[in-house]
């Protein structure tokens, strides 16, 4: 690795010729100002979220509470919901939620408060009925009280209990780390939560909640929340959230689950079979990372910043839960890609949790930024070669996925627009980060300066914390605070046309550029290059590459650029195989996979126990899907089946369906059950593109360009939300 502490310089400057402006901060002293007039601004409200069954233009939710008890034994969740909530047009005689027929509901009632002579009326029961909405979720259509008025508070408890929803995963004994406990978890991105609880399940709708959880002995609860409390005599635990977050940022974990304080607002939580090894591999960073951001983008809002790790059945890398981040325990063998995955989720709590896409239209308003902040937290920490080799990586993987799909597939626009029933989840891909990120990267590179940028991004969390905004909000506001960028009217300069940004399919039309990095970078395409022909190169050659002393990133990008040149010669492997298996069997899992994926794709016979030993050890989804997709695609899927049943017990039960899929084609793929997570390589595993989801590795979703529906192929790709 390069030295990681060299003096950080800017990280975005441009591969095209862009005029500038001034590099000078609003708001310094002595400075002149260029930041947009007074007053807070209301961000647009969406037209509509086809993702979301509710009517939640209807009515103001001021907050909500659960009140839970969970049973281990029959795994399912019972208990209630209380919606405090405000109707604010006439004429509204209906309260719908977003629902999921794994919810059985049990009764649903209504309070007025207040509007009893003598206090509070009794509660009323209401009638409801459940309509089917998509393949993802249903309506739950409520009744309310003859005379609801826009402006009067009502109070709505749902009783109800949750059964085998996408959003809960009950594990067992043997599917935790330590195989000694049960272990629940939930992932509600993007719109899965609606079967964890009835909710305005749409990124447009932000409140507070709160929630009591009544577990058995032993068994620790964590919520996305920023406080709270335990009972042990009646094993109840408490929590509140202050802060107003939309539905799918509300998260529990439950478990035998341990802590290690890191710093005075940080703290570490696992099973405790993996407990020291998070702590080593974390120790203090995670209030050095929170410091920089705050250096870069004002204050950090939500008090905690708590991490969980969880077992390998956990189906994406992370995710940003408020307080509470979730990360899957098999990426601490790779040090370079949990510093990334952190770092990704730390910068979620200002580019997603605090400011957030109204629509999952518009997802790139989090995860673009989020990634553009990202790389400015490893710029400032680690210096911009790192940061240029990690970006290298990502964006070679968003140029294999557009040699895949083709630059017309309107799942390349930044904005792409649902046809109802389409689930969110299946179309995140590294468009989201990537493109989203080099839109941001060119926004910075015309206001001249990128620490002037960072103050753009400060006042921009300033103003529209804790709501949920559009494109347009975020374009509004650059223009308002560069005036000058307004009157040279640069978002319409030919071929770099933001509206091209937005809705124009393809590759970014402007990348960073990422030369700084070439003392890194240059190194790796060099034995690239070495390899490329027929024949193996020479050993006097290869002499002066030392692979044992790059760094893990240097290595990926190798074995990445490597796999886009196969099939390769049999005595090419072969020499590759004598030069580097042995090096790259004693490194983490995210340089074997590439390897052992070049071994599969070239039908490498004598590596292939290698590949055994490997998914006989990792059995998560990021690492088991792209080898049984490769396994099967070539003349090796009698071994991937021979392995499936060896290994099968220790699967995650939708894990062990998606691959029973990919081996034997058994009707419809699985629906996807959370974001896609993990590569197929192609495009290959990367570091944290969140946000953000899988249960298929290819998914058949339809998107609409210009009204005209598509078919669109979606590998999984490697994200976190």
């Amino acid at each position: 690795m390069a030295d990681l502490h060299q003096t950080p310089t800017s990280l975005c400057c441009c591969r095209k010729s862009l005029p500038v402006s001034g590099g000078l901060c609003a708001g310094e002293p002595g400075r002149p100002s260029a930041g947009p007039g007074p007053g807070p601004r209301s961000p647009r409200r969406p037209r509509v979220d086809v993702a979301s069954a509710s009517n939640f233009r209807s009515f103001t939710l001021h907050h909500f509470h659960l009140d839970l008890r969970l049973n281990f034994a029959v795994k399912e969740m019972r208990g209630w919901l209380v919606l405090d909530l405000v109707p604010v047009q006439p004429g509204v005689c209906t309260l719908v939620l977003d629902s999921h027929p794994s919810l059985l509901i049990h009764s649903i009632d209504c309070k007025i408060p207040g509007s009893g002579d003598r206090g509070p009326e009794d509660p009323v029961s209401l009638t409801y009925r459940v309509d089917p909405f998509t393949d993802y979720g249903s309506s739950l259509n409520i009744s309310l009280p003859t005379g609801t008025r826009p402006g009067q508070r009502i109070q709505i408890t749902v009783r109800y209990t949750t059964t085998d929803g996408p959003a809960i995963w009950w594990l067992d004994p043997e599917l935790t780390c330590g195989r000694s406990r049960p272990l629940v978890f939930t992932q509600g991105h993007s719109v899965y939560n609606r079967s964890f609880f009835p909710c305005f399940d749409t990124p447009a709708v932000k409140t507070t909640y709160s929630a009591t959880v009544r577990v058995p002995e032993g068994v620790t609860v964590l919520m996305s929340a920023s406080r709270s409390s335990y009972s042990k005599q009646d094993r109840v635990f408490q929590f509140s959230m202050e802060f107003p977050v939309p539905s799918y940022l509300v998260a529990l974990v439950a478990g035998e689950l341990h802590h290690a304080d890191m710093g005075p607002r940080s703290r570490v939580w696992a099973e405790p079979c993996l407990l020291s090894c998070a702590v080593k591999k974390l120790g203090g960073s995670v209030e050095r990372w929170l410091g920089v951001a705050e250096d870069l983008f004002g204050p950090y809002l939500w008090g905690r910043c708590d991490i969980v790790f969880l077992p390998p059945s956990f189906p994406i890398v992370a995710m940003e839960n408020p307080c509470l981040t979730f990360i899957i325990a098999s990426i601490l063998e790779s040090s370079e890609f949990l510093l990334i995955d952190v770092i990704h989720e730390i910068a979620h709590g200002w580019f997603g949790n605090a400011v957030t896409n109204a629509t999952w239209e518009e997802m790139w308003l989090s995860e673009g930024l989020a990634t553009y902040a990202q790389r400015r937290i490893t710029t400032e920490a680690y210096g911009e070669a790192f940061t240029c080799l990690e970006t290298v990586v990502r964006l070679d993987a968003l140029h294999r996925q557009l040699r895949l799909l083709g630059d017309d597939n309107p799942v390349s626009k930044l904005q792409v627009k649902f046809e109802p029933g389409v689930n969110p989840s299946s179309l995140m891909n590294l468009f989201t980060y990537e493109k989203g990120f080099c839109f941001v990267s060119y926004l910075s590179q015309l206001s001249g300066d990128v620490r002037r940028f960072d103050c753009f991004l400060r006042d921009y969390i300033s103003e529209f914390q804790f709501q949920s905004v559009v494109a347009q909000d975020l374009i509004d506001f650059f223009l308002s605070y560069f005036p000058e960028l307004k009157d040279e009217a640069v978002s319409q300069r030919e071929g770099l046309e933001f509206e091209r940004w937005l809705s124009g399919c393809g590759p970014p039309p402007y990348e960073p550029d990422l030369s700084a990095g070439g003392a890194l970078i240059g190194p790796v395409q060099d034995l690239c290059d070495l390899w490329r022909g027929p024949a193996p190169p020479d050993p006097l050659s290869l002499a002066p590459f030392d692979l044992s002393s790059w760094s893990t990133f240097q290595i990926v990008l190798f074995l990445d650029r490597m796999l886009d040149r196969s099939p390769l010669h049999h005595e090419v492997m072969s020499r590759l195989s004598s030069c580097y298996s042995s090096l790259l069997d004693g490194l983490n899992a995210e340089v074997q996979i590439r390897w052992l994926q070049m071994v599969v794709r070239n039908s490498f016979y004598p590596d292939l126990p290698r590949v055994r030993v490997f998914l006989h050890k990792h059995t998560s989804r990021m690492y088991t899907v792209p080898l049984y997709e490769d396994l099967v695609a070539g003349v090796m899927k009698c071994v991937a089946v021979e392995i499936f049943y060896q290994t099968q017990l220790r699967l995650h039960p939708n894990l062990r369906r998606t691959l029973q899929h990919i081996l034997f084609q058994t009707g419809p793929a699985p629906p996807p059950s959370s974001p896609p997570s993990t590569p197929p390589l192609q495009p290959l595993p990367a570091a944290t593109a969140t946000s953000p989801t899988t249960a298929t590795a290819s998914t058949t979703a339809t998107a609409s360009s210009t009204g005209t529906p598509a078919s669109i192929a979606l590998l999984d790709v490697n994200v976190s939300a």
